[in-house]
């Protein structure tokens, strides 16, 4: 099974995702991007669902961190996050992430999505 890990500073956030995706994924939820890469150590995620706007680190900063570090560099990144405006996507897509899903979001298009991305047929 695949692991997702969710990270967001916002409990009821991580709770719908998990929610959400448990049934077809192993479903790793976290509050912070330090407690992320501190997970890393022991478990290296199919894909990221990570939110911009937290406190300690930002989503752009832990990006920036994991497209940095070969160990990691090719984990597919999804922002999902509800700061949706054309220059924090352009950014988004340019540090590397490959989607951007605008919270609230709506359970079946999280899921379609993650399926796209890891699912593709290359």
């Amino acid at each position: 099974m695949k692991t997702i890990f969710v990270v967001d500073d916002n409990s009821t956030n991580l709770m719908m995702a998990d929610e959400v995706l448990s049934e077809h994924y192993e479903v790793i939820t976290m509050l912070s991007a330090s407690t992320m890469f501190e997970l890393f150590e022991k478990v290296i995620p199919d894909l990221i669902l990570l939110d911009i706007m937290m406190p300690d680190m930002n989503g752009f900063d832990a990006l920036k961190l994991i497209k940095a570090n070969p160990r990691y560099a090719d984990i597919p990144i999804v922002f999902l996050t509800s700061k949706t405006d054309s220059e924090t996507e352009t950014l988004g897509f340019k540090m590397g992430i490959i989607d951007i899903i605008p919270k609230p979001f709506a359970g079946p298009v999280v899921l379609n999505r993650i399926k796209a991305i890891l699912y593709k047929e290359n």
